[in-house]
């Protein structure tokens, strides 16, 4: 074990987050940066994607993918960045001078690397049976929404013939579409909330084009088969998600395909210290995406689950221009700042960033959220401050669960806050 090279930023993750990181740290100045991916090629989750639908925002076009990220991947020939491909990193340690990170692979062993700033983009998970709790039998043929992407289409498997998907995410939903074309049958896709849990535009090309029945409000209450799935019982459930006696209706299918959410993948960063978010699973963060601990920076479905590539590109090249003023003038923060916290209303799961410093936004700064519950008439998102006071009024047509929501509050506006407490609210 041995503590080699020293850099001045290490990308944790060789994502699209990772990806659009690193080259915006290095275009504000940094040379010595070092991308850290445990696969064995760039482009994390896209490298399986093969669909088109990535880029609309960023790039104005419609690209799959790969595609997205070859466009990424090519800028790094012209730069200094550094990438150590089929590498974990083991372990991440915060001091106050400096971030260290524990990394092995098969050529080089378990190296300690010394970094000035670390960002974390890691990504994230998909959520398993076991955390759900479906009753029934062990038997093959349960699979998660992301393992069959990559079997079928990075490695040209097919995982069954008859299938049920449980759970309308976006993977789950562009997947019934792919198994149809492939020649399977998809009999339905059950959601245990009463409204979709990915994009709607999902909903229409891969579930209705395509005449297969969504059942929300319904969820799979048993699994049969041994050596493999023979069938699973669906029923309809009530508000507090518990089944409803009398509604049970039998599916003979081969395969269930789980779709049931995504969690960050943060263990390494709750044993560097960084303080996490219980409604996102992932860090918070300020304004600039660093976390509870200085110098360490997050982006990316790491910090929270996005909908759109184009968003985590966007936020990773702040979470870079960040991490590069870090390196460079100690962070560009004012000592002593006013700090703002930002709290959800009721009827919002969480937003991002969790706390603003209001001497460190220059013109304006962007707040992403999530609503619980679809809002189909016209609808506007409220800020008020701790007196009650109204500082900004968004109007939106409409706002669903599964489409990620995203504001800008200007600094003059921020200006008028009375006390340390910003609340977002919706109302119809």
């Amino acid at each position: 074990m041995k503590q080699i090279k020293e850099y001045e930023l290490i990308i944790i993750g060789g994502g699209p987050a990772g990806l659009g990181a690193a080259l915006s740290a290095h275009q504000n100045g940094l040379k010595d940066i070092l991308i850290v991916e445990r696969d064995i090629f760039l482009g994390g989750i896209l490298n399986q994607c093969i669909h088109n639908g990535f880029g609309l925002h960023y790039f104005g076009e419609e690209l799959t993918g790969p595609e997205y990220s070859q466009r990424f991947i090519d800028q790094l020939e012209d730069t200094s960045i550094e990438v150590k491909l089929d590498t974990m990193a083991m372990n991440l340690e915060n001091t106050e001078d400096y971030r260290f990170v524990h990394i092995m692979n098969m050529e080089e062993g378990y190296q300690i690397l010394k970094a000035k700033a670390v960002i974390l983009a890691m990504g994230c998970r998909e959520r398993t049976r076991m955390q759900i709790q479906i009753p029934g039998t062990r038997a093959s043929g349960i699979i998660l929404a992301g393992q069959a992407q990559q079997y079928v289409n990075l490695e040209g498997l097919m995982i069954g013939k008859k299938v049920i998907v449980l759970g309308s995410g976006d993977v789950g939903l562009i997947m019934a579409r792919r198994l149809t074309l492939e020649g399977a049958e998809v009999v339905a896709c059950v959601e245990v909330m009463p409204h979709l849990g990915g994009l709607n535009r999902n909903y229409v090309q891969c579930l209705k084009d395509f005449d297969i029945p969504l059942y929300l409000s319904h969820t799979i209450t048993n699994i049969r088969g041994q050596r493999r799935v023979e069938g699973v019982t669906v029923q309809e459930v009530d508000s507090n998600g518990k089944p409803i006696p009398g509604t049970e209706k039998d599916y003979d299918v081969d395969t269930v395909l789980l779709s049931v959410g995504l969690i960050p993948e943060n263990e390494l960063s709750s044993e560097a210290g960084v303080e996490l978010d219980p409604r996102t699973s992932g860090p918070i963060v300020y304004e600039n995406d660093e976390t509870s601990s200085p110098g360490i920076f997050a982006c990316g479905n790491v910090l929270h689950v996005h909908d759109l590539v184009d968003h985590v590109t966007e936020e990773a090249e702040a979470a870079g221009y960040a991490a590069a003023c870090y390196v460079k003038d100690g962070g560009c923060v004012t000592e002593n700042a006013t700090r703002i916290e930002l709290k959800p209303d009721s009827n919002i799961t969480y937003t991002v960033p969790q706390h603003i410093r209001l001497e460190d936004i220059e013109k304006n700064v962007r707040i992403y959220f999530r609503v619980r519950q679809n809002y189909h008439d016209p609808v506007q998102v409220l800020v008020r401050d701790g007196n009650n006071n109204q500082i900004a009024k968004f109007k939106r047509p409409y706002m669903f669960p599964g489409e990620m929501e995203n504001i800008r509050l200007p600094r003059q506006l921020l200006d008028r806050v009375v006390g340390n407490e910003l609340t977002i609210s919706v109302e119809e």
